[in-house]
């Protein structure tokens, strides 16, 4: 069996472009797309002038998909459902072989999820 990484590429890049504003592409190309906070903040007494929000990566097997509120709020991953949690790799990287619209449903659901706690926090 196949998998179509740039179909797979493509679906979460859509859902990934309704954060565009006010949220910076970063890197907008066919096998990588990144999305980032251009605001200067502070994280643990340490300015910043940006932070990571989220990104894709075509990678040899799979998709990578990048999302970093995971990563500065680990209790995100509660809102995960075993589908898409069974692809996660590290932290914040989940490692999607395919796409079927539960996954997708729930890729959404995390970028909603993860903006918002993102504009909570002054971040966006």
């Amino acid at each position: 069996m196949t998998i179509d990484r740039k179909e797979i590429f493509d679906q979460i890049k859509l859902l990934m472009k309704k954060y565009e504003k006010p949220l910076v592409a970063r890197s907008d190309y066919d096998s990588r797309y990144e999305l980032w906070s251009e605001k200067e903040i502070e994280i643990g007494g340490r300015k910043r002038k940006d932070i990571f929000f989220a990104g894709l990566i075509i990678q040899s097997s799979y998709v990578g998909f990048y999302f970093m509120p995971i990563y500065t709020d680990t209790s995100l991953k509660d809102i995960f459902a075993p589908e898409l949690l069974s692809a996660v790799k590290g932290k914040s990287c989940f490692h999607i072989k395919k796409l079927d619209k539960k996954i997708l449903s729930q890729i959404k659901s995390s970028l909603d999820v993860g903006f918002n706690l993102y504009k909570k926090r002054g971040w966006v």
